[in-house]
């Protein structure tokens, strides 16, 4: 069940490969997701250290979820993968020109989940090809529709 889409990274994006990985999340964020109150439009994946942090994600707190703690919405936060596919992800990113996008929030198993996306950035004529296609697939459900 997805909590959160990005649309914007599909649109800025070419996707190449999904992956799935966990977000470790302080007590208020998990409440607050839980709430709807979270969205990954502006945020972005690093690599520091060997490991994957998710940055500029904005998770609103719930003003009676957190009294005792100061919390921060925008805190970069740590993903949690395989090392194995932390390794692979990093080498496509530092030697083939890859970026990683959050795609979505969703739950599995009753835990937060993040979906990487391994993308290219797309140029503007791509952005237009793409929307040509999107304007052409509605015309022709239309079409078929009608008759």
């Amino acid at each position: 069940m997805s909590i959160v889409d990005n649309r914007k990274a599909l649109h800025d994006y070419s996707i190449e490969e999904r992956f799935e990985a966990g977000l470790a999340l302080q007590g208020w964020e998990v409440k607050a997701i839980r709430a709807g109150r979270a969205q990954i439009k502006e945020g972005y994946v690093i690599v520091r250290g060997g490991e994957l942090f998710l940055l500029g994600a904005h998770i609103t707190p719930l003003p009676e979820a957190s009294t005792h703690v100061k919390p921060d919405p925008v805190r970069t936060r740590k993903l949690l993968m395989h090392s194995a596919e932390i390794h692979k992800l990093i080498g496509k990113v530092e030697r083939a020109g890859y970026t990683l996008v959050p795609l979505d929030l969703h739950y599995k198993g009753g835990r937060v989940k993040l979906t990487l996306g391994l993308a290219k950035g797309k140029k503007q004529h791509d952005k237009r090809a793409t929307e040509k296609e999107r304007e052409w697939q509605r015309e022709r459900e239309r079409l078929l529709k009608s008759k």
